[in-house]
């Protein structure tokens, strides 16, 4: 299967309600952290230590700017997964572009927004940019070779294959976006991998439940 090096930068946008400065940012040491964290009462939530305990310890970043926001893509994962990881451990997910990142999250607020019976969802995001180091597994353009890996609403295939890219030490996995053509996503499995994190711009994401627009305004500082 062919490899190949991640586009630089890549973009992920996070919910501005989520803090920008945690646990992983104030220490320098994997005992300090463990200490911190019963500290602050992060082992009551069994998951977040077991996740935690599931990354080899070379694998864990603290001690550097934004190493929170990367340590919590892997605590804190949606009860069914995503798609290319199952519930036991997160992901990084990112996109070469930030069309491309806006118009994932546009795509999942607006399904949000059918679920939950609401017309209209604003949210305000914080943008950042990473460097992925390795080479990933690049399965672009590759759709109709892989159409249970590129189903667009049964993630089971894809987090199979990609449960199973991690355990065998893949860094991560290059893929084509299904909400933005031509748009090219990654999913990273290594933190340690994750450098050069930088926050930059915050934008207002708006969708409406009736139609596709997708509404992203630029805030000011």
């Amino acid at each position: 299967m062919k490899r190949k090096a991640a586009p630089q930068p890549s973009y992920r946008l996070i919910p501005s309600r989520f803090p920008p400065i945690g646990l992983f940012d104030t220490v320098t040491t994997a005992a300090d952290l463990e200490a911190v964290m019963e500290l602050a009462g992060w082992t009551n939530d069994r998951l977040v230590e077991e996740r935690l305990h599931r990354l080899p310890r070379s694998e864990w970043v603290y001690g550097r700017a934004n190493s929170s926001i990367v340590m919590a893509s892997f605590m804190h994962v949606a009860p069914g997964g995503m798609r290319f990881n199952g519930p036991e451990l997160g992901a990084w997910y990112a996109a070469a572009s930030l069309t491309t990142s806006v118009v994932e999250v546009a795509h999942h607020m607006r399904r949000e927004a059918h679920a939950t019976g609401m017309k209209e969802i604003e949210r305000d995001f914080r943008v950042y940019t990473a460097r992925l180091a390795g080479k990933f597994v690049d399965i672009c353009g590759k759709a109709a070779a892989m159409p249970d890996i590129y189903d667009s609403s049964d993630h089971s295939a894809a987090q199979q294959f990609g449960e199973a890219m991690r355990a065998a030490g893949e860094t991560g996995i290059l893929y084509d976006s299904l909400r933005h053509k031509g748009g090219i996503n990654v999913v990273s499995y290594r933190p340690s991998q994750i450098l050069d994190v930088v926050q930059t711009d915050h934008y207002r994401i708006s969708v409406s439940a009736d139609h596709k627009q997708i509404r992203a305004a630029k805030l000011n500082n």
